[in-house]
């Protein structure tokens, strides 16, 4: 089996897909690409058994075969190789392959195509179309709030719920939530799923930076997802997510309203100062001025600031993970928020003051117990 491809071409393809590849796989195959070649067209494999990411390219090819190659060696080859147009001559007998260029030839040793895992196919499914800035929103918008603890699988991916009115997109790790809705994606019938963390990282990083349409397929246990001759196939997680909608509060009276830049550099400077294992500061609202102080004990560190605010209702003295704070604010795009407090022991929301119209986000942070309320 014989074919010719441009090694630029050929390197950005792997790239998009080489995320897939992990370094100690399950099964040693996993470690290769899988190239198949019918009429013409290369498609190219990467899995990891959970997620599957396949590209297609044109070559010159007279006739059709499929090897599996180390992807390490092969994409430090291209990435070392000027551009120019590549042969590759594959034994299938003895799976060795020969790549020739202007500056010399490379042999390598493939693996039997037939080894490789097959890729889930979408039968009985059913069809969603996003546009991928959209989906580039949605995703970055929650998956930093995911959780990583195995214990509890649901919470370790993002949460989609598609109706015919909206599309609703949750990530938790139970310090945090983030509710994030758009009424722009809608779907014919009602259907939910939880996406896995991974799968979306990658997603995101593969998404072009024009706007294109990714058409997204689904059925009771994988999801797809096509745009740009670029196919992800993922496992969904086969789990019962929490009743997140029971935790958001509807009586949070307590509206503070500030511009998110200040306030932001405010607690980068005072996180410094707060306990390296709680990074507890406190909030101290007091008619329209905001006061947000730290301490360390353990090394006599304390800090604090003052900020002006608008603020409707009753002085209240509140303590937040200042981590968590600081990661849920820089993913909020608006330059005005509100804090919506009811009490010291209570969650509280933050919502972006401007929004866009077609979206809707709502960031519920868990509070740090102060040692005393002053």
């Amino acid at each position: 089996m014989k074919f010719i491809v441009n090694s630029s071409y050929l390197l950005k393809q792997l790239n998009a897909i080489n995320g897939v590849i992990t370094t100690n796989p399950v099964v040693p195959i996993l470690e290769n690409f899988l190239f198949e070649i019918a009429e013409g067209t290369l498609t190219i494999t990467a899995s990891d058994l959970q997620t599957s990411m396949i590209t297609e390219l044109e070559v010159e090819a007279k006739e059709d075969g499929s090897i599996a190659i180390p992807a390490k060696i092969l994409l430090e080859t291209l990435r070392n190789l000027p551009e120019q147009p590549v042969n590759f001559t594959i034994e299938e007998s003895s799976y060795s392959i020969e790549i020739s260029s202007d500056n010399g030839r490379y042999k390598l040793s493939g693996e039997n195509a037939t080894d490789f895992p097959r890729v889930p196919t979408v039968s009985d499914g059913y069809s969603v179309n996003i546009s991928s800035d959209v989906l580039g929103m949605a995703i970055s918008n929650t998956i930093y709030a995911a959780s990583n603890d195995e214990l509890r699988p649901s919470m370790t991916g993002v949460f989609l719920k598609l109706d015919e009115t909206n599309a609703t997109f949750v990530a938790t790790d139970s310090h945090r939530l983030i509710r994030y809705r758009r009424v722009d994606i809608v779907s014919d019938m009602s259907h939910s799923m939880i996406i896995p963390r991974k799968a979306l990282t990658l997603l995101k990083a593969t998404l072009p930076s024009e706007v294109t349409n990714v058409a997204m397929e689904f059925n009771t246990s994988n999801a797809f997802f096509d745009f740009n001759r670029i196919k992800m196939i993922c496992r969904l997680i086969d789990e019962r997510y929490p009743d997140y909608e029971n935790v958001i509060p509807v009586d949070n009276e307590n509206n503070v309203t500030i511009g998110k830049a200040e306030l932001l550099s405010s607690l980068k400077r005072i996180a410094i100062y707060a306990n390296k294992t709680t990074h507890q500061v406190r909030l101290k609202i007091t008619g329209s001025e905001l006061m947000i102080s730290s301490e360390d004990l353990d090394f006599s560190n304390e800090a604090n600031e003052r900020l002006v605010c608008e603020h409707d209702g009753e002085d209240i003295e509140i303590g937040f993970n200042a981590k968590f704070l600081i990661e849920m604010l820089g993913n909020i795009s608006s330059d005005q928020l509100t804090f919506k407090l009811s009490a010291p022991n209570r969650a509280g929301l933050i919502e972006p003051s401007n929004k866009n119209e077609n979206e809707d986000i709502l960031m519920l942070v868990m509070p740090v117990m102060l040692n005393n309320y002053v």
